[in-house]
């Protein structure tokens, strides 16, 4: 694609550069090849505008950047955009590299990518869910819902990414603007759906993609570390929904509170909106169950294996928009009753004494809440609580964490879970000011935990999830599974742990 074309969505750009040949896109100077478009992103560790010079030594053959071209000092570079209708000072010549200066180099890698890509959700359906808590769980039991109805789904998510039936580990909830539009160009699949996190959103990842449905799951105390406010992070979430097509909807849970405040705005901004606990209602409502009154007059009855009355929510949130996609009652219903999980979400595991360990990525207060109060609707005897925070991230929810563990259980034991840039004497200061019950090691505050538990007592170990240890610990374990298998798995044969 030539240099003039590929940027289309964002300039009019000198004639010239329709002979600059553009073979691939690149963020990454080391990767960079012949022929490539470099677009230099200032990161919050990285600034990519230090490394123009190398991605042009590799074969850039044109720059996008946010500094002034006089700032960066490079002699190379020319000044390729219009300004004020006219062009630049100098003229290209053969060993001239066009430098194209914008306000924001994310937001412009989105739009490029895309268009380089030839804008490759345009005949697809695409389905966003935003939400603190929740997303991933509904992502996969839609994508069951969908599959057992015979359709095929690209999956991007904080589990892993799967297109064309390939999975493949995933980095972040939602991958950075050019891999994601790489993907979605390979991908043949019937249906997109993609987890978007405000990170995702406010660093214009998605931005350029057009979606037919939106789902908002809730808002919880989460990521104001990067966010000023909650109403700076509800902000952010709301404008995923802008992306909206114009026939596209937006489905939201109305049992949250942020969600009642969105649904106003959408509507006043004469936007399509389906609210759960309001167009559709929730008759009755536990851990296994819910009968939802549909909009057609039915009465739905939605029965899971997963524990939980926010798997209920979750659940309703996927059955809604299945049933917007065509999809009968009969097989959303069936398909949800075989649902089994999603690893390292309310993960359930047996203890060989008859204790019950639960793995859950739950790290927001409400998220304790609705984890730990499933655990007592469940009849447990005792609950023990495994958790940490992560290093330098949001420190003002780490108290009411704290708070509600202890409230709801026997056993609050706080221990490691990413140091992510504090040091250990640090993390292990702050956790025994938040609470005197400290473990630092989590492998061996696992252990001591499980040879605590009885039967009839529930282990709950939240946090990780299904992710991987960046710490080293005592036990050579990689997860929170591991580390639990590691101990029960010759519990029966020794009656003692080795």
């Amino acid at each position: 694609m030539n240099l003039a074309k590929l940027l289309e969505p964002l300039i009019k750009i000198d004639d010239k550069l329709h002979s600059f040949k553009i073979e691939g896109i690149s963020i990454n100077s080391k990767g960079v090849e012949q022929n490539t478009l470099f677009i230099a992103i200032s990161g919050e560790s990285v600034n990519g505008h230090e490394f123009i010079e190398e991605a042009i030594r590799n074969g850039a053959v044109a720059i996008v950047g946010e500094k002034n071209l006089d700032e960066l000092g490079i002699e190379r570079l020319e000044d390729a955009t219009f300004m004020k209708g006219k062009i630049g000072p100098n003229e290209l010549s053969e060993y001239s590299i066009p430098y194209i200066q914008v306000e924001n180099s994310r937001k412009a890698l989105a739009k490029i990518a895309c268009q380089f890509y030839g804008n490759p959700t345009k005949n697809k359906t695409v389905i966003g869910i935003t939400g603190t808590n929740g997303k991933t769980t509904t992502s996969f039991m839609l994508k069951k819902i969908l599959e057992d109805a015979g359709n095929t789904c690209t999956l991007f998510g904080s589990i892993h990414n799967e297109v064309n039936g390939q999975v493949t580990p995933s980095i972040n909830t939602t991958p950075d603007a050019l891999e994601l539009q790489n993907r979605l160009a390979q991908s043949n699949d019937d249906f997109v759906i993609l987890e978007v996190s405000s990170h995702g959103i406010s660093q214009h990842r998605i931005e350029g993609i057009e979606f037919d449905y939106c789902l908002f799951t809730n808002l919880d105390h989460e990521h104001l570390d990067y966010h000023h406010d909650m109403e700076d992070y509800f902000n952010v979430k709301t404008t995923l929904f802008e992306q909206l097509k114009p026939t596209g909807k937006a489905i939201i849970n109305g049992f949250d509170l942020w969600g009642t405040k969105l649904s106003k705005q959408l509507i006043a901004d004469n936007k399509q909106v389906i609210l759960l606990g309001q167009n559709v209602q929730l008759k009755e409502w536990h851990s296994c169950f819910g009968k939802l009154t549909s909009f057609d007059g039915d009465d739905i009855d939605l029965h899971l294996q997963v524990l939980g009355k926010h798997n209920i929510l979750n659940a309703s949130m996927a059955l809604l928009t299945a049933r917007e996609l065509g999809i009968t009652k009969e097989s959303i219903v069936q398909s949800l009753l075989q649902f089994s999980g999603v690893p390292g979400r309310f993960e359930i595991l047996t203890h060989p004494k008859g204790a019950k360990i639960v793995i859950d990525y739950a790290h927001t207060h409400d998220a304790f809440s609705q984890c730990l109060q499933t655990i007592k609707e469940q009849g447990a005897k005792r609950i023990f609580h495994i958790f940490g925070f992560r290093g330098n991230r949001d420190q003002t929810k780490r108290q009411p964490m704290v708070e509600i563990s202890k409230e709801l259980c026997d056993l609050t034991l706080l221990t490691l879970d990413d140091l992510n840039g504090t040091t250990k004497e640090s993390m292990e200061q702050t956790l025994h000011e938040l609470h005197g019950a400290v473990i630092l090691d989590r492998t061996i505050a696992i252990k001591q935990v499980l040879e605590l538990a009885n039967e009839g007592d529930w282990v709950c170990i939240t946090g990780k999830g299904h992710e991987t240890y960046k710490e080293k610990f005592q036990y050579p374990t990689a997860t929170d599974k591991e580390t639990v298998d590691f101990f029960t798995k010759d519990f029966n044969k020794n009656n003692n742990y080795q």
